[in-house]
């Protein structure tokens, strides 16, 4: 959401691989154990070939290279640079997953874990939904367009923007599907919007070699341009880097309100570092190797943003920390890292004029809602609400911690208190 990603742990979020037994076919699910997070993966498999889903992460379908041995299989999925090879042990396949030279144990078992997502819209609906399409560049852009009974030009509408890494329309995420879930919401009290895959996933196409936040943002300015010739009032309502996007926006003066959830708006640089040492704590690294690795990583991170190809001194970490560092400069060395870890919203929320609705949970370890919320109220120029939302994370759900292990674990998508703040903030807008 996922969301902003945490960098101790970004090895994981571009997992996609795995694979069969002897004679094993059908569905088989595992999960990988990498440094406390838990990613499940799931295989289907057939006489010749496998495909991979990671429900964790709302991704399915992904190929597989195959290969059936005497005692199990080897698969490889070239793609992202990974391997696992496991043996057949009649009911599991026990194996070992590597990627960039990190190796992890999978244990795969036969079908796949449903969880109970008790919120997520089920038809009939008392609305219309149409599929729509609108492009940018080279960029085509596949959504869902949500229309309330008795809609006008004159109904609300909102595009809905998704956090950063590649999300459907749903921003879906271990298998809840939050956008989905507001959508529903406001579409009963007579309010539209549009969703939409990120570019390069599900139905949408484009170029995610060279992307930055900033083509985000412009794939983003084409819906909105889209809504505009339906109706007069648009908006954004974006969640994590989608709500960055969102005030970007309005500082542009692109739309007539802004939703944001969980929005990052100080130095996103500082927003991932604090990440990074929230995630050292819960894995019970010591503070002086948190110190040291945090060090570490803000110079990695400096040098990317000045356009250089550092080598991180790893000197004193833990060999699977050092690991890490390299796999995080690799993953960093992008257009897309080196634009998103300059980004600092604090000198245009001035120029935003536009209504502004911002909410954080204190209990999110993503993006620190003191910090952010507090930037909004002194920065922002216009009308304004802004409020901090006790016990809720960085998904909008109620927690223990925050920690972004505890999604997948949690039945609730999305808060219904942050669901009536938004309903009824939009109300005015009718």
């Amino acid at each position: 959401m996922k969301k902003l990603v945490v960098l101790f742990i970004l090895c994981i979020t571009t997992i996609a691989t795995k694979a069969q037994s002897g004679d094993a076919k059908g569905e088989w699910s595992g999960q990988l154990n990498v440094f406390g997070q838990k990613l499940t993966l799931v295989f289907h498999l057939n006489d010749e070939n496998c495909t991979l889903d990671s429900p964790d992460q709302g991704v399915k379908g992904v190929p597989a290279k195959l290969e059936r041995t005497e005692t199990g299989i080897k698969v490889s999925v070239t793609s992202i640079n990974a391997s696992y090879e496991g043996v057949n042990k009649g009911d599991s396949i026990t194996g070992t997953f590597k990627q960039r030279g990190m190796t992890f144990p999978l244990t795969l078992k036969p079908g796949t874990m449903k969880r109970n997502r008790p919120q997520t819209p089920v038809a009939p609906f008392p609305y219309q939904t149409q599929e729509v399409s609108f492009s940018n560049g080279d960029a085509m852009l596949k959504g869902t367009l949500v229309l309330p009974e008795n809609h006008t030009q004159n109904t609300p509408v909102l595009l809905m923007v998704t956090g950063s890494g590649l999300q459907n329309r749903d921003e879906e995420i271990f298998e809840h599907k939050p956008f989905a879930v507001i959508a529903d919401a406001l579409a009963r009290q007579g309010i539209a919007t549009l969703r939409y895959d990120d570019r390069g996933f599900g139905e949408s196409t484009g170029d995610l070699v060279n992307v930055t936040t900033e083509d985000l943002k412009n794939d983003a300015l084409a819906g909105v341009e889209l809504l505009h010739k339906q109706f007069r009032k648009v908006g954004v309502i974006g969640h994590s880097e989608g709500g960055t996007i969102g005030l970007m926006l309005a500082a542009e003066g692109k739309v007539d309100f802004v939703v944001s959830l969980a929005g990052g708006v100080i130095s996103l640089e500082k927003a991932l570092l604090e990440q990074n040492r929230w995630t050292l704590q819960q894995a019970g690294y010591s503070q002086d190797v948190i110190d040291c690795y945090c060090i570490v990583l803000k110079g990695l991170f400096d040098e990317l943003k000045a356009g250089k190809n550092p080598e991180p001194a790893t000197n004193g970490l833990p060999t699977e920390l050092a690991k890490n560092l390299s796999v995080v400069k690799a993953q960093s060395s992008t257009p897309y890292m080196r634009y998103f870890l300059g980004l600092d919203l604090t000198d245009k929320l001035g120029k935003i004029t536009c209504p502004v609705l911002a909410l954080n949970g204190t209990k999110d370890r993503q993006v620190n809602s003191e910090e952010n919320l507090n930037a909004l109220r002194s920065g922002l120029a216009g009308e304004k609400e802004i409020k901090a939302i006790v016990g809720l994370n960085h998904m909008f759900q109620h927690c223990g911690t925050g920690d972004p292990s505890e999604y997948k674990d949690i039945e609730e998508t999305f808060a219904h208190e942050a669901l009536d703040i938004i309903t009824t903030w939009l109300k005015k807008f009718k």
